[in-house]
């Protein structure tokens, strides 16, 4: 398992709020990466209205439901992955990668992360939040998700790009976000229902997973928590 060295007692409802603490959030050209239905980036603009967002997706799927909605000022979709950000040099104040890193193929995570070097302005500060490969949730997740080599992966990359001297580490963060499903049946709707990835658990394996979660769930009306990590870099 990928164990915390940190052992996070904040909990956080809202990313919003946290991001807010620790970004300015003031007329910032923002670039997010990996945006899934950029819910965070839709709340974000209408918090902070003097914001722009560009907000890439690799999958054409999920891009194209993000076309479909009813459009947000300021915020435009772009298909493209964080491997190959088709914008100039020095183009953005902040980056956003929320989940998403451990989402880039393992052999282009370096390139990924010196393409958002790229794309940033100097001084320009990198938001990496992505879940810990650990707790309750996890043990039902690795049944038939198991991320356990993307996100050590993920965040080996991110020490890499520290290392490399392009970056200055502004404050590694742990929190704990609550997760709520009403039941079983909610848990593989939303697990089974991503366009990003395949996961599907049918016959024995659907059983084992249920029986899974069934033995670590929280009482009624207690969502599960979920440990996360936030790297905050900056660009030198």
């Amino acid at each position: 398992m990928e164990i915390s060295a940190v052992a996070p007692t904040e909990l956080v409802t809202d990313e919003l709020a946290l991001l807010q603490h620790l970004v300015p959030l003031r007329a910032q050209h923002i670039i997010e990466l990996g945006c899934g239905a950029a819910q965070l980036s839709r709340r974000l603009l209408q918090t902070h209205p003097a914001c722009s967002v560009s907000a890439l997706e690799v999958d054409e799927q999920q891009h194209a439901k993000n076309l479909a909605e009813p459009p947000t000022p300021g915020l435009s979709f772009v298909p493209a992955g964080a491997q190959a950000i088709p914008f100039v040099d020095a183009s953005f104040d902040l980056a956003l990668m929320l989940k998403s890193l451990h989402h880039v193929p393992l052999e282009l995570l370096d390139t990924a992360l010196a393409e958002t070097r790229r794309v940033l302005r100097p001084d320009g500060l990198l938001y990496v939040s992505e879940p810990v490969f650990d707790g309750p949730l996890n043990e039902v997740m690795r049944l038939f998700a198991d991320e356990q080599q993307v996100r050590r992966a993920a965040y080996q990359a991110l020490q890499r790009a520290l290392a490399s001297g392009g970056w200055r580490e502004v404050t590694e963060h742990h929190f704990l976000m609550p997760v709520h499903f009403a039941d079983f049946d909610e848990f593989e709707r939303r697990m089974t229902g991503v366009t990003f990835a395949e996961r599907r658990f049918d016959g024995p394996l659907r059983e084992q997973v249920r029986a899974r979660f069934e033995a670590v769930r929280p009482p009624p009306g207690e969502p599960f928590v979920r440990p996360m990590r936030i790297n905050l870099l900056q660009k030198k």
